[in-house]
């Protein structure tokens, strides 16, 4: 972001990819279409944004997704109005669910048209509202600056999603004057990313105290690039670990206390450990139903500490014995110093008990899989040679269904 804030005259739709450039965007995904047109010249002008063109809205959406994940940036799609910006209802829907900082960009009939059922004509910021963090309908071009910074603090700030941003083709087309805000004033936005140090020192308590406990990790940790402090924290409790479908990665498969994935597709020692536990430590997770299964009956002895940077997810699913709401990586890295003073105060965690029954589970029930008598190859193990040859820092990529099982289980075994 530049410190440039001096008024400058240019179209809307110049304002809207200078606002981008400003914004550090070097990445758009998107279809042309007749209400988002008028921002194509400025882009293809633009030296700083590459535009990718895909064939289907939809796939804009999922691959600016896919970008943001990666790159650990603001991924950006961008449609038309009308079929264009409904195209990216389901990969809007999707960053919401997974937690991903996007902006989507939609071109929007003439303000005076809006509202009359108009060719083309869809209430894209109605339709999105319950799957976006926030989202703007900008009719006035001197408000696009405006809008597009305060659309990527949203994205990317407290828990992570999609922003949407709708600008009606006649502020596009219009002469504007353009000014990049200098601070972003949001007075009702204050994401709590620091726990309280109270709920921090209860937490430690409980886990020095417990004889079963297991680190129940989720996608939260890795949106917050806490599996370094992670990985620190069960070094020094010498606690187990399951890690979520979204959370995998977070955590090495080789480490002796990475038990695998809990619920109904995960691995026997994950799935006993959160079931036999007397404190399961969530750290970023939902408690969502392909962990839990039937609510009431899961983990029926444990008490929870559910640390979560969304204040909404912590008792949605399961009450929280001690709730904390902050960011997984602070929440990792105080817990970790507490626990050290309890160390320290001579008050320490004896886990032995807890790691014979697993262990017994583990080898009883060790991951694997039965090679066909036929002479054609299993999936697992095209997988799991896949996972060899690329190494462990790749990235992978699956869609839903039973290979994505295979992959979440097989990639690093």
């Amino acid at each position: 972001m530049t410190d440039q804030t001096a008024a400058t005259s240019m179209s809307g739709a110049a304002s809207l990819i200078r606002s981008l450039e400003e914004a550090g965007v070097d990445t758009v995904f998107g279809i042309p279409g007749g209400a988002i047109l008028p921002a194509y010249d400025p882009l293809m002008d633009s030296t700083r944004v590459r535009h990718i063109l895909v064939r289907h809205e939809q796939g804009a959406g999922h691959a600016a997704e896919g970008y943001a994940v990666a790159s650990g940036k603001v991924g950006v799609c961008m449609a038309t109005s009308g079929p264009g910006a409904t195209n990216l209802v389901t990969p809007i829907a999707d960053a919401y669910m997974d937690s991903v900082p996007m902006v989507a960009i939609t071109g929007q009939v003439p303000s005076k048209a809006i509202g009359t059922d108009a060719f083309q004509e869809a209430d894209i910021s109605g339709i999105t509202m319950p799957i976006t963090k926030h989202n703007f309908l900008v009719t006035d071009p001197a408000e696009i600056p405006r809008a597009i910074a305060e659309a990527f603090h949203l994205a990317g700030t407290g828990r992570p999603g999609p922003v949407l941003v709708d600008i009606a083709k006649d502020a596009l087309a219009a002469q504007t004057s353009f000014e990049w805000p200098p601070t972003i004033d949001l007075p009702g936005y204050r994401p709590v990313t620091k726990p309280h140090s109270k709920q921090i020192r209860e937490a430690a308590r409980m886990i020095v105290d417990a004889q079963k406990p297991v680190f129940y990790v989720g996608g939260g940790v890795v949106r917050s690039g806490a599996a370094p402090a992670l990985r620190r924290l069960a070094d020094l409790t010498g606690i187990p670990v399951v890690t979520t479908l979204m959370a995998r990665g977070a955590f090495p498969d080789t480490h002796p206390q990475n038990l695998g994935m809990p619920g109904m597709h995960g691995t026997v020692p994950a799935v006993a450990a959160l079931q036999g536990s007397d404190l399961i430590i969530a750290l970023g997770a939902r408690f969502d139903d392909r962990v839990t299964g039937h609510l009431p009956s899961f983990a029926p002895l444990a008490d929870i500490i559910h640390a979560d940077i969304d204040p909404a997810e912590i008792g949605k699913n399961r009450k929280a014995d001690v709730p904390i709401v902050g960011d997984a990586r602070e929440v990792i890295t105080e817990l970790t110093t507490a626990i050290e003073i309890e160390n320290k105060g001579g008050r320490r965690g004896d886990y032995a008990g807890w790691w014979q029954t697993l262990g017994v589970l583990t080898q009883k029930f060790p991951l694997g899989y039965d090679e066909p008598q036929d002479g054609s190859v299993a999936p697992q193990r095209v997988i799991q040679r896949i996972g060899q040859i690329a190494g462990p820092e790749a990235i992978y990529v699956a869609g839903v269904g039973q290979h994505q099982m295979w992959a979440a289980k097989y990639v690093g075994y």
